[in-house]
């Protein structure tokens, strides 16, 4: 009996080990564990694979796997959504029987073999402890709980708003085709595959930029995206809803999702999809595929003369030819795509070359192996090559472009195939007799100075060829002009150029005006391609704007340059002989005044006008610092504001500044925009800023806020708090003396009917007296002022001795029919004597 009593206990000892770590291995732990620590799927599938959680449980660390026999990946989950956050071996998941490892020396998944699968770095000082904080931030820490690593710092697809991704980092997603990339000025996704861009955070209209300094790193909070100088200043910022955590993930069809979690709940709220269009991906139909962007999803076709493989994928429709990748030993053939289909990266491509047409554009493909497609832009003569991999294209129905490219696919004939002269494959084909014939012709005609019409299936115009000319002009121009230009210009990424005849067709010879001032009339027109235009016909004799053809077409080139959101965009121009017009977006609603200024119309509501003032204000802010050359607008007005029934705002004639020709030290010769948003330093002789546009900003606010012009509010049947102010009142000074009051709601438009809070109305009040103060250096920046009146940031305190001007303009407009000369003695300012804003509304520049 005592000896099989003794083997009993012997048993038992030996079973011991086992013990312990079948009840180490069913343990959860909270925030840290220790060194000699062990867990694998099968010891903690009861716990659904979680070995450790953050303090209040937000987080959890994890052996991922659909059962005890599956392969696991050691991750980070978000506790209440179960989504994953961090993974260690994500590319590669770990067999059921591989071990996760702590110890001294750090973390390691090894393999039943004794081989690692993954591992952290070897470290100077033995590991004390592994920390999950409520951050999702897991933590390596030695002895004195210094942070020996973190997985913060190796981030796999997914980014938390407490991470931030640094300037050459990167999210990743598991088969390594696509990437997030933070770069020293940008945000980009990559196609891995063919090193191919789809999108930029700088071009997402959803961004506003700040500044020009370089970048340190991206990262979210609880109010949006952002990328970070390295003094810690937003460059650009995407506002979103308030949430009080942000998961960016980049998913496995290469698009990167902004989700937020409110705090309640198991689901995430989709806040920023990137591309916004799924076209814009870069297999969104496959390799070849054309992508149509419909109202639910996307439809695929094949390109014409291209049929469905057997694969799912596209291949020429005929059997002696196949997209091919050529080894350079033997001439390829190019096959066209249909008018207007263009590539995905087309819109981040740099040309390849410009100044060259078609043919020079085709050899440049056939010289380089990688090469398997080009695209020629006529517009701007510029050649685009697609190397390495080709993804899907667009169909003009989803790229809303009228200027549009032709493309070409590289292919090999099958019998070349056969002989073994050829590698890899890819596109095709050789353009046909026909259009090598129509591309001669067209060439020949436009030597004569005749239309030449090239419509496939959306129409294209004439190419950036300025030859001679020895005709007359006649009608606009005047009779008797001629151009004696023989220039050759070449212009990368220049807009379309139209011919006048396409213009007088395109607004019925002028018929439907909708506008007219100083610098000439507009016209409503309508394109081929059934959108709606604004025709800007300049006058014969505009200073400084019917120069050489050249000029004025590298001013073109830097305008239609400027994208924004906020900006009217510059569709195209015309320049024959003296004839000069600018073709713009229409818009519906017409200009700010329209809606602001007309007591009978439809009443503009609070939030309306603060959209549209904000907006403003993003747009001035990008002419200033979010361009490659900064613009001065120099005629900020309602005029020039205009509105889209979809609720959109835009700026107009933001490229007067440029098209001027101003002098580089910022000295005008002449006075420019408009009486009554001057900025006084316009009135000294004094340098011009970017500040000017603030100034004039802050006016425009005002009239947003009051719902009339700044100059008249008595004489329109307006008054100011029951106060007479005589025949006539100026605004600006009633709202600086109503600020110092602290009366802000005596200030809204009684059509408001109360709905502005005084709150909201002290604060815009506030920012327009910030702008106009009277020493520029003193006003904020535009940027500072779409950051003020957005929440951003907090709203500065406008300074009343630098705002004595207002005064001074105001009581000008008390003394009538006098200059103004009186009020000096009771004001600082030196513009005592200047009478410019109540003598009349005269227009310098008029409304465009």
């Amino acid at each position: 009996m005592a000896l099989v009593l003794r083997h009993t206990l012997h048993f038992l000892v030996l079973l011991l080990p086992l013990f312990h770590h079948l009840t180490a291995a069913v343990q959860v732990s909270t925030e840290f564990l220790y060194p000699n620590f062990t867990a694998s799927s099968i010891g903690y599938i009861e716990k659904d694979n979680v070995f450790l959680t953050s303090r209040s449980s937000t987080f959890s660390a994890i052996l991922s796997s659909d059962s005890p026999q599956s392969p696991f990946i050691f991750s980070i989950l978000h506790t209440s959504t179960s989504t994953v956050v961090w993974s260690a071996n994500f590319a590669s998941p770990a067999p059921y029987t591989s071990v996760l490892s702590l110890s001294a020396a750090g973390l390691s998944i090894t393999l039943s073999n004794g081989s690692l699968l993954w591992f952290t770095p070897r470290f100077p000082r033995p590991i004390a402890a592994l920390c999950l904080l409520d951050s999702g931030n897991l933590i390596l820490l030695d002895d004195v709980n210094k942070s020996m690593w973190q997985s913060f710092e190796h981030p796999t697809d997914t980014l938390l708003s407490s991470q931030r991704l640094p300037v050459g980092a990167s999210l990743s997603t598991p088969n390594g085709d696509y990437r997030l990339l933070v770069t020293a000025d940008d945000v980009v996704l990559l196609w891995v595959l063919g090193d191919q861009q789809y999108w930029r955070l700088s071009a997402d209209l959803r961004s506003m930029k700040y500044l020009d300094d370089p970048a340190s790193y991206m990262a979210a909070n609880e109010s949006g995206l952002f990328l970070i100088s390295e003094a810690g200043r937003a460059l650009y910022v995407v506002k979103l809803p308030r949430t009080n955590l942000k998961f960016m993930k980049l998913e496995s069809d290469g698009r990167f999702h902004l989700m937020g979690y409110s705090g309640n709940g198991s689901s995430l709220t989709e806040e920023l999809v990137a591309p916004i269009s799924a076209c814009d991906l870069p297999l969104s139909c496959g390799a070849l595929g054309v992508c149509t962007l419909l109202s639910r999803g996307v439809a695929c076709n094949c390109p014409t003369s291209f049929a469905g493989s057997a694969d799912g994928g596209c291949s020429p429709a005929d059997s002696s030819a196949r997209a091919t990748l050529s080894n350079c030993a033997t001439e390829p053939s190019y096959r066209s795509l249909e008018s207007g289909v263009e590539y995905f990266a087309n819109k981040f491509l740099k040309p390849a070359s410009s100044g060259g047409n078609v043919s020079s554009c085709r050899s440049l493909c056939t010289a380089n192996c990688s090469c398997l497609a080009f695209f020629y832009k006529n517009s701007s003569t510029s050649c685009f090559l697609v190397n390495n991999q080709l993804g899907s294209f667009l169909s003009p129905r989803s790229q809303g472009v009228f200027d549009s490219s032709e493309g070409y696919i590289k292919i090999m004939a099958q019998s070349q195939l056969d002989s073994g002269r050829s590698r890899n494959l890819i596109p095709i084909l050789l353009p046909s007799i026909t259009v090598l014939l129509a591309l001669l012709f067209a060439g020949i005609y436009w030597r004569r100075g005749k239309r030449i019409s090239r419509s496939r299936k959306s129409p294209k115009f004439a190419t950036l060829k300025l030859w001679t000319s020895k005709t007359r002009d006649r009608g606009f121009a005047g009779a008797g002009s001629i151009s004696d230009e023989s220039d050759e210009i070449s212009i990368p990424d220049l807009p379309t150029r139209f011919t006048y005849e396409e213009l007088i067709a395109a607004t019925n010879n002028f018929r439907t005006k909708i506008g007219s001032g100083g610098f000439g009339e507009v016209f409503k027109g309508d394109l081929p391609d059934k959108s709606s235009v604004a025709v800007k016909r300049i006058k014969t004799g505009t200073s400084g704007i019917q120069g050489k053809k050249k000029e004025f077409i590298t001013e073109i080139a830097v305008i239609g340059s400027i994208h924004h959101v906020n900006l009217v965009r510059l569709r195209g121009f015309c320049a024959e002989g003296r004839r000069r017009l600018l073709v713009y977006d229409y818009m519906d609603r017409g200009s700010l005044d329209q809606s602001l200024f007309v007591p009978s119309g439809p009443v503009l509501e609070w939030q309306e006008r603060m959209d549209i003032a904000v907006g403003v204000a993003r747009g001035l802010a990008y002419l200033h610092s979010g361009c490659d050359r900064k613009v001065i607008h120099c005629d900020v007005k309602p005029e020039n504001i205009l509105l889209h029934s979809s609720g959109g705002v835009k700026i107009s004639d933001f490229g007067m500044a440029k098209l001027m020709s101003t002098d580089q030290s910022g000295l005008f010769t002449t006075m420019r925009g408009t009486r009554g948003y001057l900025a006084p330093e316009w009135l000294t002789n004094s340098a011009i800023s970017d500040k000017t546009d603030v100034y004039s900003f802050g006016l425009v606010l005002l009239e947003i806020i009051r719902g009339r012009r700044n100059w008249s509010m008595v004489a329109e049947g307006w008054s100011i708090g029951g106060t007479a102010f005589g025949e006539m009142g100026y605004y600006p000074m009633i709202a600086l003396e109503m600020h110092e009051k602290g009366r802000y709601l005596e200030l809204a438009d009684p059509r408001l009917e109360g709905k502005a809070t005084e709150e909201e109305l002290g604060r815009v009040v506030r920012v327009a007296l910030c702008c106009l103060h009277e020493e520029p250096a003193m006003r904020p920046t535009m940027d500072g002022v779409a950051a003020m009146l957005d929440g951003t940031i907090e709203v500065g305190q406008p300074r009343p001795e630098a705002l004595g001007v207002l005064r001074v303009y105001g009581r000008g407009f008390l003394c009538s029919g006098e200059s103004g000369k009186g009020s000096s003695s009771s004001s600082s300012s030196s513009y005592s004597g200047l009478s410019y804003p109540y003598i009349s509304s005269q227009e310098v520049s008029g409304p465009r």
